[in-house]
């Protein structure tokens, strides 16, 4: 059973090929696979989908970085920190069942960016999930967990 909304999605992407931008959708259809029509749809179930906080953004520009949502990566934004969520912990935005598979590495493409990033958002670019359940994400869906454990747990 859910608990209370730890938060909801603020703005939903795709990256699609041949486009230098990342595409902002009002929904996602999200399959076992990953983000349907985004282009690493089925290359990771692992790394399927890229989910960051706002206080990413906020980080940054506290640091004199302005950055358009989506530039991380991102295929969703939420209002709550998932960045102290562990492996393994599970869950429901609008209609998915997501599960934590790993916190977000670092790649060059943010050097690219501003070359002060990749330090800066080293512990909180964002985390991958993998779908549990397939389903529709929303922008205003609201984010609520499932499934804990603790780095204890998770070994």
């Amino acid at each position: 059973m859910p608990t209370d909304s730890l938060g909801q999605v603020l703005n939903l992407y795709v990256s699609v090929g041949g486009e230098e931008k990342r595409i902002q959708k009002e929904m996602l259809q999200i399959d076992a696979l990953g983000v349907v029509d985004d282009k690493f749809y089925s290359k990771d179930e692992n790394r399927a989908i890229l989910i960051t906080s706002i206080a990413s953004y906020k980080l940054a520009k506290e640091n004199s970085i302005e950055l358009a949502n989506g530039l991380l990566g991102e295929n969703i934004i939420i209002d709550y920190n998932p960045y102290c969520l562990n492996a393994r912990d599970r869950f429901l935005i609008g209609e998915v069942e997501l599960e934590i598979t790993q916190n977000c590495t670092l790649c060059n493409g943010l050097s690219k960016v501003n070359s002060k990033l990749p330090k800066l958002l080293k512990h909180g670019r964002g985390v991958f999930a993998k779908a549990i359940k397939s389903g529709r994400i929303k922008i205003g869906d609201k984010v609520r967990a499932l499934t804990t454990y603790t780095n204890k747990d998770s070994k």
